[in-house]
C-alpha cells in the first residue's frame, strides 16, 4: 500500500529538482483571468483614484485573478479531469482569446471618461489619457513583486513538502508539508512580522511625532495645555497635540461672530510623551481639566484621537463657534501610527485608552452637583469614533449617562454601527438610516441635517456623520462575495458614482484602495468632513438654547468663508 501511494504520480505538485524561483511556467488559465480582473478594476468605484493608486490596484487585483485562475487551473489537474479537447473547444478558445483584449482595451478606453464623470461629481479637476503613463508602470511594478513574493513563497513550500518526502508517501507528504508551511507563515505572521512591522512603524513615526509644524507657536494663555501656565510640558504634546491646543477661534474671534459674549474656549492635550502609561496619562488629562475650570464650562467635550493623535479642528473650530466658546474640550493620544496602521495593530488600544480615559473624567463628573456640572459629550473621527463606541458599549455611564456623543467616519469595523445601519427601520437607506424612529441614534451626512428625523429625540442624543462616498465607514470583507445594500437598487444614495456596480471578487479591492485616496478628494467627500457638516452636527446634538435656523446658516457662510482646513 505504502509503495502504490509512493509510485501515485506528482511531478507537477512537488519535483525531486526544484525549478529557480522565478522559473516556473506562467499559468495560461491565470494570465486569461488576471487579465479580465484587471479590466473590470478600470470600471468606476467608490470615488475618483489618481494614477497611482489605479496604478497599485490593477497591479494587485491583476495578482489575484491569476492567483485565482491558476488555482482553479491546477485543481483541475490534481484532481485529473479531462482536458477540454476537439475543434468545438479550440473555437471557443480563440473567441475567449480575442473577447479578452477587447474588455481590457474597453474598460481601458473608458476609464478616463467614467474616473471624469466622477471627478466632476466631486468637484475636481479633470484627468488626460496620459494618465496610463502612470497607471501602467505603477501596475507592472506592483505585480512583479506580488509574483515574487509569490513565486519565493511557492519554492519554500516545495522546498518543506520534498523534505517530507523523504520520510513520508507523497500524497501524506503533500498534506503534512502544507499544513506545516501554512501553520509557519501564520506564527511568522501573526507572531514575529506584524510586530517587527508595527515596532519599526512606530520607531519611524515617533520622531515625525516630536516634530513641530510650521507656524505652529506655543500658547501663553493658562486655557491650553502646553502654556507656562500647563502641567503638560508642551514637548511632550506630540505634534498633532500641538497643533491642537496651539489653533482654533480666539475669544475674539468668537466675539466678532456672536457680537460679544464669548468665551476663551478652552484645550486640554496629554501626549504619548507626557506620561508613562494611560492611567497616568487619564489623571494628567483630568488635572488639566481641574486646574483650568472646564467643569464650570457649559459643555465638556471628550474627544478621541484618531491613530496618530489628530483632534479635527474642523469639528472643533466649528463646536466652539455652536458654544460660544462656553466649552472645554479634551484628548489624549494613545498612539504615533497613522489611523490605517493602528485598525491593524491598535484596535485594543484605542478601546482600553478610551475607556480608562473615560471613567477617569466621568467618575470626577459624576460626582459633582447635577445642577452645576457641564452637559458631557464624546467626540471621534475615524478610528477615534471606534473608541467612542467602546466607550458607548461599556457600563460605566449607566448610572450617570452622558449628554450625547458626535461619530464621525466610524470605520467599518465599529460593531455598533454595523449593528444599528443592519437593524434599520424598513425604508431607510445604509446612508442615512432611521434606527427606532431616531428616539436615541441619528445618522446625517453633509447635507442631511436638516432633514434628520423630527420625533422626540432622548436625553442623551447620538449622532453619526458619514458620507456615503466614504470607504472607510462602508468597506467590508465581505464585498468579495456579497453585494452590499448601499449598492443595491432603491438603496443607493446620489453620492454613489454613475456607473459603480458590484463586482465580484473585484469590488472589494476597489474600495479597499478607494480608503487610499479617500483623503485626497474635496471636504464633503470620502474621508474628509467640512466645517459646515460638523456645525450642523453639534448643532443637532447639543441643542444650544435660543438657537435658530438663521443662526445655522449664518455660521455655516462665517465657516465657508474661513476655507477649508490646511
Amino acid at each position: 500500500m505504502i509503495e502504490q501511494l509512493r509510485a501515485f504520480d506528482t511531478s507537477d505538485l512537488v519535483k525531486k529538482r526544484l525549478p529557480p524561483v522565478m522559473s516556473a511556467p506562467a499559468s495560461t488559465p491565470g494570465m486569461l483571468t488576471g487579465v479580465v480582473f484587471a479590466a473590470l478594476t478600470n470600471f468606476p468605484s467608490m470615488i475618483p483614484k489618481n494614477g497611482l493608486v489605479q496604478g497599485v490596484v490593477l497591479g494587485i487585483t491583476f495578482a489575484i485573478g491569476y492567483g485565482f485562475g491558476a488555482a482553479l487551473h491546477w485543481l483541475w489537474r490534481f484532481l485529473e479531469l479531462p482536458s477540454p479537447q476537439g475543434r468545438v473547444w479550440r473555437s471557443l478558445a480563440w473567441i475567449w482569446y480575442l473577447l479578452l483584449p477587447a474588455l481590457l482595451l474597453f474598460s481601458a478606453w473608458h476609464y478616463v471618461g467614467w474616473q471624469n464623470t466622477a471627478r466632476a461629481a466631486f468637484g475636481m479637476e479633470t484627468i488626460s489619457p496620459l494618465v496610463w503613463l502612470v497607471v501602467v508602470p505603477v501596475a507592472a511594478a506592483v505585480t512583479l513583486l506580488v509574483f515574487i513574493v509569490a513565486r519565493s513563497l511557492r519554492k519554500l513550500f516545495n522546498l518543506i513538502v520534498h523534505w517530507f518526502d523523504q520520510h513520508l508517501p507523497r500524497r501524506l507528504a503533500l498534506l503534512v508539508g502544507g499544513v506545516a508551511f501554512f501553520g509557519m507563515m501564520w506564527g511568522l505572521w501573526s507572531g514575529v512580522m506584524v510586530d517587527a512591522f508595527f515596532a519599526a512603524a512606530n520607531q519611524i513615526l515617533a520622531p515625525l511625532d516630536a516634530s513641530t509644524d510650521d507656524g505652529i507657536i506655543q500658547p501663553q494663555s493658562a486655557n491650553r495645555s502646553g502654556s507656562p501656565a500647563s502641567q503638560v510640558d508642551w514637548e511632550t504634546l506630540g505634534r498633532q497635540g500641538r497643533n491642537f491646543v496651539a489653533t482654533g477661534p480666539s475669544e475674539s474671534d468668537l466675539n466678532q461672530f456672536h457680537g460679544g459674549g464669548a468665551l476663551e474656549p478652552i484645550r486640554v492635550y496629554v501626549g504619548l510623551n507626557s506620561a508613562e502609561t494611560v492611567a497616568e496619562r487619564a489623571r494628567l488629562v483630568l488635572d488639566e481639566l481641574i486646574r483650568t475650570d472646564a467643569f464650570d464650562r457649559n459643555v465638556l467635550v471628550l474627544a478621541t484621537t484618531t491613530g496618530s493623535g489628530i483632534v479635527e479642528s474642523n469639528a472643533i473650530d466649528a463646536l466652539e463657534y455652536v458654544t460660544k466658546g462656553d466649552v472645554a474640550v479634551a484628548s489624549v493620544q494613545y498612539s504615533y501610527l497613522s489611523s490605517v496602521l493602528s485598525l491593524l495593530a491598535d484596535a485594543d488600544e484605542v478601546r482600553q485608552a478610551s475607556r480608562v480615559v473615560f471613567d477617569e473624567i466621568h467618575s470626577h463628573w459624576s460626582g459633582l452637583h447635577e445642577d452645576s456640572r457641564p452637559e458631557l459629550y464624546l467626540y471621534g473621527l475615524s478610528l477615534g469614533a471606534y473608541g467612542v463606541e467602546s466607550i458607548l458599549t461599556s457600563i460605566a455611564i449607566i448610572n450617570a449617562p452622558i449628554d450625547g456623543a458626535l461619530m464621525v467616519g466610524p470605520p467599518f469595523i465599529s460593531g455598533l454601527w454595523s449593528q444599528l445601519v443592519a437593524d434599520r427601520d424598513p425604508g431607510s437607506t445604509p446612508a442615512t438610516p432611521v434606527y427606532e424612529e431616531g428616539r436615541t441614534v441619528r445618522f446625517t451626512n453633509e447635507t442631511s441635517a436638516v432633514s434628520l428625523p423630527k420625533g422626540e429625540w432622548g436625553d442623551t442624543r447620538i449622532l453619526y456623520l458619514q458620507n456615503a462616498s466614504d470607504p472607510v465607514v462602508f468597506f467590508t470583507p465581505s464585498l468579495l462575495f456579497d453585494q452590499p445594500d448601499w449598492l443595491r437598487d432603491g438603496q443607493r444614495s446620489a453620492d454613489i458614482v454613475e456607473g459603480f456596480v458590484w463586482i465580484p471578487l473585484v469590488t472589494m479591492w476597489q474600495v479597499l484602495m478607494d480608503g487610499a485616496a479617500a483623503g485626497s478628494v474635496p471636504e464633503g467627500y470620502g474621508h474628509l468632513y467640512s466645517k459646515q457638516a460638523n456645525a450642523d452636527a453639534w448643532i443637532a446634538v447639543i441643542d444650544p438654547e435660543g438657537w435658530s435656523d438663521t443662526e445655522t446658516d449664518r455660521l455655516k457662510e462665517h465657516l465657508t468663508a474661513l476655507g477649508p482646513a490646511e
